[in-house]
């Protein structure tokens, strides 16, 4: 008795002394709140942002406690739309974010969009064209959408891998929708089209693949990403994170490929007969630093960037996510 006694005012001791965190060990605090819950968001290729417009349109987003806004760019600069402050965050092509860094404009990435697969860029003729391999023409004329970004740079990449001198091969600014209009008439000997251009320019016009421009050094190559200016990133971490961590999601539902074609004919210009034809890529469901930097030291290798850029630096803090 003597014994049970002592036990028992010993264990109200050790108790009080817990004080109540033994009953409480089970609960967490809430998390905070985000910073703003509202994110204007600038796309633009429908296939490139089919997995961020799917999500979007079925709530996903609201799920995560973000209301997103697209806002689509058309041929608007969504950099230049950034840096005005009338986006929070902008679609864009892999080389323009990274040429815009290596100019000095603070960015952060938010999560990569999509990478090429085969013949989602491909040179392109038109039948009777005598353009009929790659090495043909010593000194070919390449209608390309940009002077100075993916298509030019996938086209000299593989013509010279194919041993075409890379200095010799001309480029022509041709938009992709007036590229079969350019090789009719012959002011260029092939396009680089992207889908869904090149599955019309076959089904219209019996246009032929001259080369697929998603192989060797360019092959399943990183084409597009999201990114905020780093001023917002820094001071909206919580927000972006809840962002890229439902932006991951998107791109995850997508490897499923009918996921995308059947969305496609809903929020673009893709019938559904093209959308069941094109080639498609893939979507990231996470940013790869290691992957990314092949595009920046291609860029730098080419001699779009004068310095080596370091893509990690461009990447969020892993303690934001």
């Amino acid at each position: 008795m003597i014994r049970r006694g002592r036990t028992i005012p010993l264990v109200v001791a050790l108790l009080a002394t817990a004080g109540c965190s033994v009953f409480s060990s089970g609960s967490t605090a809430a998390p905070p709140p985000l910073e703003r819950t509202t994110l204007r968001v600038g796309v633009g290729n429908a296939i490139d942002t089919a997995p961020l417009r799917i999500a979007v349109a079925a709530g996903k987003f609201g799920s995560a406690g973000l209301n997103v806004q697209l806002v689509e760019l058309g041929g608007a600069d969504g950099l230049a739309k950034l840096a005005a402050g009338d986006l929070d965050v902008t679609f864009a092509s892999d080389i323009a974010v990274f040429r815009a860094a290596a100019g000095g404009a603070a960015l952060q990435l938010q999560g990569e969009a999509y990478t090429s697969g085969p013949n989602t860029m491909a040179l392109v003729t038109l039948p009777g064209s005598d353009y009929t391999e790659p090495t043909k023409k010593k000194s070919p004329e390449i209608a390309v959408n940009m002077l100075d970004d993916v298509g030019a740079l996938a086209a000299r990449s593989v013509l010279g891998t194919a041993g075409v001198d890379e200095t010799k091969i001309k480029f022509k600014q041709v938009a992709f929708d007036a590229m079969p209009q350019a090789l009719q008439a012959g002011d260029a000997d092939a396009a680089l089209m992207i889908e869904p251009y090149i599955t019309r320019a076959e089904k219209d016009l019996g246009a032929h693949i001259l080369a697929d421009g998603a192989r060797g050094s360019t092959l399943d190559f990183p084409l597009s990403a999201y990114a905020s200016a780093k001023p917002f990133a820094q001071a909206n971490p919580r927000t972006l994170a809840a962002f890229r961590t439902a932006l991951g999601a998107a791109q995850q539902s997508a490897t499923d490929p009918a996921v995308v074609r059947d969305s496609l004919p809903k929020f673009s210009d893709i019938d559904s007969t093209t959308a069941a034809l094109i080639s498609l890529g893939s979507y990231p469901a996470s940013l790869n630093g290691i992957r990314l930097q092949r595009v920046a030291d291609l860029m730098h290798n080419s001699g779009q960037l004068a310095n080596r850029l370091d893509v990690q630096a461009l990447l969020p803090d892993q303690n934001s996510n």
